[in-house]
């Protein structure tokens, strides 16, 4: 397995988002499952982790799914690479007079629930327009020289936003949504990155289980916490109308004695040497799957004609940047 790079970081071309051990996918599974889940993840091979602060049952409180990371890997913390995210505010920018303080005092909370003392990769969560990202930029840079992190990122931004960043700290990855049925990044954000050396980390690589061919017009989905009822290519119109685009995938599954979702991430790692996707899943079975992605590999031929089929199907539902119904979707019931 070839390793990738973020930056001064190396990490397996396949990662796991840990976030499903703590919300997004309906209920949450024991403490002791997900530990095990994570462990059994390095057992195999994988040394890229990703959580954030606000990982918690439905949102309410912080750091549940740092915990969970930080018992799963405090025996084995040197060898892997651990990234986690923070939000701001201008409330606390205000109460303090200084992002940088801020930005440590979130940076010092996760520290202490992952068990460690540094920070492999440490990203803004979500731009707050009212917050100034060249003073946040400025802040990270502070923060490597200190050795509290290793490389910053930034997740859902354009490629004006990374440049801007980039000017003053050199940014490490940005984690965008970013798959087959969701494509924005490949315009400008994705050609940026590779030209300044930064790594993509894609988020929801199979379009929260689309493109894993196991989810049909008959799936229900837990009515509490479960983002997948707000992807809009899983609506029930759109699960038929995207169908010739999993279709096109399981063929190619079949052929390669892979699964459709394994297909799926194999596409995007041909595609773009910078590209580190981080499948997310709560089930230890599907971790396992999504990582023997790396044991799946894609002539020049059958990428191109995959790539270029691709291109001729419509894509029927786009979730982009634009996270309003999300947000909506979880505070609903609040």
């Amino acid at each position: 397995m070839e390793k990738r790079k973020i930056r001064s970081l190396e990490v397996t071309p396949v990662g796991i988002g840990c976030m499903g051990f703590s919300h997004g996918y309906g209920q949450i599974p024991s403490e002791e499952y997900s530990i095990e889940a994570i462990q059994e993840a390095y057992d195999h091979g994988c040394n890229f982790f990703d959580t954030a602060e606000s990982y918690s049952p439905n949102l309410e409180g912080i750091g549940h799914n740092e915990k969970i990371v930080g018992k799963a890997l405090k025996d084995v913390r040197d060898n892997v690479v651990i990234a986690t995210k923070f939000h701001i505010t201008p409330e606390e920018v205000t109460e303090t007079g200084s992002v940088y303080d801020v930005i440590k005092n979130h940076l010092e909370g996760s520290l202490e629930r992952l068990q460690t003392d540094y920070v492999d990769l440490y990203y803004l969560h979500r731009i707050n327009p009212e917050v100034s990202l060249e003073e946040i930029a400025k802040a990270m840079g502070k923060l490597i020289d200190e050795g509290l992190i290793k490389e910053w990122g930034l997740s859902q931004v354009d490629a004006e936003t990374i440049k801007i960043a980039n000017d003053i700290t050199p940014v490490g990855a940005v984690q965008n949504l970013y798959n087959m049925v969701e494509r924005d990044s490949e315009e400008e954000v994705i050609p940026f990155a590779l030209e300044e050396g930064i790594a993509i980390v894609p988020f929801s690589p199979t379009s929260s289980g689309l493109l894993s061919g196991k989810i049909t017009t008959k799936t229900e989905f837990e009515k509490f916490d479960d983002v997948r009822n707000f992807v809009p290519q899983l609506r029930r119109e759109n699960i038929e109308a995207n169908q010739p685009i999993i279709n096109l995938v399981t063929e190619l599954a079949e052929k390669k004695n892979a699964t459709p979702a394994q297909i799926s991430m194999a596409w995007m790692l041909k595609k773009y040497p910078n590209v580190i996707p981080i499948p997310g899943s709560k089930n230890k079975g599907r971790i396992i799957e999504n990582l023997d992605t790396w044991n799946v590999e894609l002539t020049d031929e059958e990428f191109k004609e995959l790539d270029d089929k691709l291109n001729e199907l419509q894509v029927y539902g786009h979730r982009g940047i634009d996270e309003d119904e999300y947000h909506s979707f979880l505070n609903k019931d609040k």
